[in-house]
């Protein structure tokens, strides 16, 4: 009898210790725009939430909705995930802005990370990444491997995160290839392979023969590849698999380190709202390689404008800089302050077309 008793009670606390480690969990959230195996953005951002996992271990619970529409429906899933308990919730599209922030007013004890936004609270932050300074660097490669002198722009929404690179891309192209032309068409979407296939063959109808895209899958890579001899760019991850052509190089998103950083904040409790925008310097924005389709000397040309943006002697954004109406922007030297990159709204000069309302 009194074994069993034994037995009772050593299993009685080991229950109340299993309950209490599940407790001691750190809950975090991961709101997704689009699906965990788009290759692109929304790859990335798991690639993150993966490797909180793995730096932390039993020590956390990870969960996540993918393909979440920009709206009512994201406030019903961070709602949801309120609910269920997470301490941490990451939202990661421009569109679930104004969502976290209803959201984060309903509960002040959760945590919440709201991608590509600018509006706070004292438990919402926001955090971002220069992706300007890679579109620079494709820009570059893009004037000079062109032989159309027109090279193709596939845009999401006219944001200005959106419309910064564009400008950013074209101002490098310019730069090394005067006679270049940007074409730019707008897909109204972060995900839709067909859209963005259909994008991709239009501008390839209009003579682009490098395309660059802020959009999500790699539809734009597989139009290219059908059409042969045009060059394009991964967005968001490495699109490797369409390498060495047509994809020449790519942007990278690094969230992982940003990812284990404020998960370990909220575990040890020092979690504050903050704002972060880096960039190549700091390792959130990476150049993926650059494939022998590209010309040595261009290659070399390329990675020393990387470098030079990583130790801060150059920005992208110099001038002299005009807008596209002629009007002066920035003077010899002059370098865009954040603010008004932050909230960009028109093209430079020599960028044809108007940015849609």
């Amino acid at each position: 009898m009194k074994l069993i008793k034994s037995l009772a009670t050593a299993a009685l606390a080991l229950g109340v210790a299993s309950a209490a480690m599940a407790e001691d969990k750190t809950k975090v959230g991961f709101v997704f725009v689009g699906p965990v195996g788009d290759g692109g953005w929304t790859y990335e951002h798991n690639q993150g939430r993966l490797a909180v996992e793995a730096e932390f271990g039993d020590k956390v619970e990870t969960v996540f909705v993918e393909s979440v529409p920009e709206g009512a429906d994201s406030e019903r899933v961070m709602t949801q995930m309120a609910l269920e308990g997470a301490d941490l919730i990451f939202t990661t599209s421009f569109g679930y802005m104004d969502p976290t922030i209803n959201v984060a007013s309903k509960f002040p004890n959760v945590k919440f990370e709201h991608a590509t936004g600018y509006k706070r609270a004292d438990n919402v932050s926001t955090y971002s990444a220069r992706f300007y300074e890679g579109r620079a660097v494709q820009g570059l490669i893009a004037g000079n491997i062109t032989k159309s002198n027109i090279i193709g722009y596939i845009g999401s929404f006219p944001i200005p995160e959106v419309i910064r690179g564009i400008n950013s891309a074209y101002i490098q192209a310019k730069k090394v290839n005067p006679d270049v032309e940007f074409k730019i068409v707008w897909a109204y979407t972060w995900f839709d392979p067909a859209k963005e296939a259909d994008a991709a063959k239009a501008l390839i109808e209009q003579g682009a023969d490098v395309i660059l895209q802020h959009t999500d899958s790699t539809a734009p890579q597989a139009a290219a590849a059908e059409a042969g001899n045009v060059y394009t760019f991964g967005q968001a991850s490495d699109m490797a698999e369409y390498a060495p052509m047509p994809r020449v190089s790519s942007i990278i998103d690094n969230w992982a380190p940003y990812y284990i950083e404020r998960t370990k904040a909220v575990m040890d409790g020092t979690w504050t709202s903050t704002d972060t925008w880096a960039g190549i310097g700091a390792g959130m924005v990476g150049i993926g390689e650059i494939t022998d389709a590209v010309p040595a000397d261009v290659k070399e040309a390329a990675l020393a404008l990387k470098a030079a943006i990583a130790s801060g002697d150059v920005h992208p954004f110099t001038g002299p800089l005009n807008k596209q109406d002629g009007s002066a922007w920035l003077a010899e030297g002059e370098v865009a302050d954040d603010g008004t990159l932050a909230g960009l709204n028109f093209y430079v000069e020599g960028i044809t077309g108007e940015i849609p309302q």
